[in-house]
């Protein structure tokens, strides 16, 4: 395959350069000179521009720039406008940076300068050879670059199309492994919750003395199971929970008195008191008063068993506040073959301030417990959110559509700006064409019909007027003409016809002629 594409590749080449060939050999049997030299010699060297093209386009680009000044200052020169065209196309569409093309822009301007100045002896020739430059090569160079931007934004538009598939898929798997770790967690916060009260209550009955010795150990081995079982129910949802997990919903409708009821039954010694209107929460406030009440019962049932509990729900205006407070464990330690996650308070913690809230959790001055939740009783509090940061897709399609509307900008704007650079030139330039091309009155008058026309211009100014005066009759057929400036910034100029290499008229032309 790519065997395939570099044949075809070359295919192209030698199409191109039979194309760009064919101007200047169609014209080099008309020329002698040194015109015919450059045209023949521009033969091999527009076929080394299209060798070098692919790799250096700029490079490329010079050679008929340069064949095309050596031809004519001015470059009107019809045998290389279209290796102009070609090859400015090309290298609008193979380069990326724009400033290496403005520098070599600038420097065919300035090379331009010095050849219509120390060739053509005419300045005027200047802004000839700039519009030639902006229309010949500058606007198919910009014809190029519209291309190349618009193959990359259609690649980056499929490319943005891709990775959206990819985000898309992305998402929906981490909704379904997100769903599942809420599955997990309601297991982990209820069952968790359930196999402690039962190890609890198995505890109680180890120790009854009205059981046998066999029921006692039956009764040590449901405790212990029970605890095995915790244990690995916290190991396994351990590795489910996510960093950036959302809370999951209420496992079920249980109410408060529900909860200290059950955990009453199993052995917990735990009273609740309510103080003013406590029902008909909001539903996030509502979660987090039963999973803080169910988690604070639990730990104190872990690390306090046989110790007092005593739960209080009061609203205050719009504030709900709910107290969990133990006493000191009668025994010290916690209950044996009950393991703890070590991660529940920050689970609650999470919990009350996704609703809203704030949570404290510290020892008591006796040598309990207390957790006290802060919640708001008429929903949630809003947080500060931090805005979402934009995608890396997102990103690179607004850095694409910057470039776009920069470089349309400077599509529209460039041809303009070059117009109006070439009309600010001309001031400076009639400035130092009034100066440069004054003949002096006893030089013109010291010129005689018939002289050759090499021991004339011997004699005239280095640069001569930018045009025929205001008024000035027509040039006679068969006849060569040049003006100069009788004075500085003057109306009027000095006309000299030549025919046959000799002068053979000189007068003064324009309004005062």
């Amino acid at each position: 395959m790519r065997g395939t594409q570099g044949w075809f590749s070359r295919l192209l080449d030698i199409g191109l350069w039979l194309m760009v060939c064919v101007p200047p050999v169609s014209g080099v049997f008309g020329l002698d000179g040194r015109d015919a030299v450059v045209a023949a010699a521009g033969v091999p060297l527009l076929g080394g521009a299209v060798a070098c093209g692919r790799r250096r386009p700029l490079a490329a680009l010079a050679v008929p720039v340069a064949l095309s000044l050596l031809s004519d200052p001015e470059m009107l020169t019809p045998a290389y406008w279209t290796a102009l065209a070609v090859f400015g196309y090309l290298a609008g569409s193979r380069t990326v940076a724009v400033r290496p093309a403005l520098w070599f822009f600038g420097a065919v301007a300035v090379a331009g300068l010095v050849l219509c100045a120390a060739v053509a002896s005419d300045l005027w020739a200047w802004p000839t050879m700039l519009l030639t430059l902006l229309t010949a090569v500058v606007l198919p160079w910009l014809l190029g670059r519209f291309r190349r931007q618009y193959a990359d934004l259609t690649a980056t538009g499929w490319r943005l199309a891709e990775r959206m598939e990819h985000e898309q898929r992305a998402v929906a798997d981490r909704t379904r492994i997100r769903e599942r770790a809420r599955i997990a967690n309601d297991m982990h916060d209820s069952l968790g919750h359930d196999l402690t009260l039962i190890a609890v209550r198995a505890g109680v009955l180890e120790v009854d003395p009205t059981l046998d010795a066999r029921q006692q150990a039956a009764v040590g081995e449901l405790r212990e199971a029970a605890g095995a079982a915790t244990e690995r129910l916290r190991e396994i949802i351990g590795v489910l929970r996510a960093d950036d997990e959302v809370p999951p919903r209420a496992p079920s409708d249980e109410s408060a008195d529900t909860v200290v009821e059950r955990a009453r039954a199993s052995g917990v010694d735990v009273s609740l008191e309510r103080s003013g209107p406590t029902e008909h929460l909001p539903e996030m406030v509502a979660l987090a008063v039963h999973r803080v009440l169910q988690e604070s019962l639990t730990n104190a049932a872990k690390h306090a068993a046989g110790a007092k509990v005593r739960a209080r729900i009061t609203r205050e205006g719009d504030m709900l506040r709910l107290t969990v407070t133990n006493d000191p464990a009668p025994s010290a330690g916690r209950l044996p073959g009950v393991a703890s996650s070590g991660s529940g308070l920050v689970g609650l913690d999470e919990r009350v301030r996704l609703a809203g809230g704030t949570l404290r959790a510290a020892p008591t001055d006796e040598g309990g417990f207390e957790v006290i939740a802060e919640l708001p009783a008429t929903g949630a509090a809003p947080r500060s959110v931090e805005p979402p940061r934009p995608t890396a897709s997102a990103r690179e399609q607004e850095q694409a559509r910057r470039q776009i509307r920069r470089r349309l900008a400077q599509a529209a704007l460039a041809p303009l700006a070059v117009l109006a650079g070439i009309l600010l030139l001309m001031i400076p330039l009639s400035l130092i064409s009034s100066v440069f091309s004054v003949l002096d009155r006893e030089v013109y008058e010291g010129l005689t019909a018939g002289q050759p026309r090499d021991e004339v211009e011997s004699q005239l100014p280095d640069f001569t007027r930018d045009g025929p005066p205001d008024g000035a009759p027509a040039t006679p057929r068969g006849q060569d003409c040049t003006y100069y400036s009788t004075r500085f910034m003057s109306s009027d100029g000095y006309r000299l016809c030549f025919a046959d290499g000799r002068l053979v008229s000189k007068s003064v032309v324009g309004d005062g002629g």
